[in-house]
């Protein structure tokens, strides 16, 4: 769509604008910091006193854990990030300033990415102190985590606009996202486990099929996410 005060600018700079908002709010209002950061790491913790004193079997279950509460934690993230642009008309004066709907979910796919991966790496290296795990394959993680990453922020944005116009959005949310990032999880513990078991090699079909998620979920949110802006459903 073209408006009167954006008409013309370029989509990658309307989606850099959403994000730099996106994360200047964050900023201020601390959310990840404060609520989902904090719930990441009790689940970590949770779990690590459930299996201590076995040690192996804690890290054996790493890879598939981590990936588990980052996407439980994406669910926040995702839901703010959208409940952002109903509060206070922010969702109508971009509407009014020209802004395309594929740039606003272009921009929070990335401020959304952006603050998943400072989880990321907190998580991780909580992880490693408590559940003894040892880092190998440092470049097989970061090709791994990054389209898993992309692609979670990308599915958990689309059906966040989606069930944003329901009375059950906090509800439906999880019923939407979880099954169809299944792919995400197994394919992201796979590449991890590899990595971490010395095993780069057999790691690289997994993150390829990460990357075509990636591009797939993020190709679909472009598509249909526009429809959802417009008509307020997001």
């Amino acid at each position: 769509m073209s408006g009167p005060v954006n008409a013309g600018l370029p989509l990658w700079r309307e989606a850099a604008l959403v994000a730099a908002k996106d994360l200047r709010i964050e900023t201020r209002a601390r959310v990840t910091s404060g609520q989902v950061l904090p719930f990441a790491l009790v689940v970590v913790l949770l779990f690590a006193f459930a299996l201590d004193p076995d040690r192996g079997l804690l890290g054996r279950v790493a890879p598939g854990l981590f990936w588990v509460t980052v996407l439980l934690a994406a669910l926040l993230a995702v839901g703010r990030s959208v409940a952002v642009e109903q509060a206070a008309g922010v969702r109508d004066q971009a509407l009014l300033a020209g802004l395309d709907g594929t740039g606003v979910f272009l921009g929070k796919v990335a401020a959304v990415t952006v603050e998943l991966a400072v989880l990321e790496v907190v998580l991780g290296a909580t992880m490693v102190v408590l559940y003894d795990v040892q880092v190998t394959g440092g470049a097989v993680l970061a090709a791994a985590a990054l389209p898993a990453t992309a692609g979670i922020a990308a599915t958990g944005t689309l059906y966040a606009g989606l069930a944003s116009g329901t009375r059950m959005r906090d509800t439906l949310l999880p019923l939407l996202v979880l099954p169809v990032t299944s792919p995400v999880l197994l394919g992201a513990t796979r590449a991890f486990e590899d990595a971490l078991d010395g095993a780069a090699g057999d790691a690289w079909g997994w993150v390829a099929l990460l990357w075509v998620f990636a591009l797939f979920a993020v190709a679909a949110g472009m598509l249909a996410f526009g429809a959802l802006w417009e008509d307020g459903g997001a």
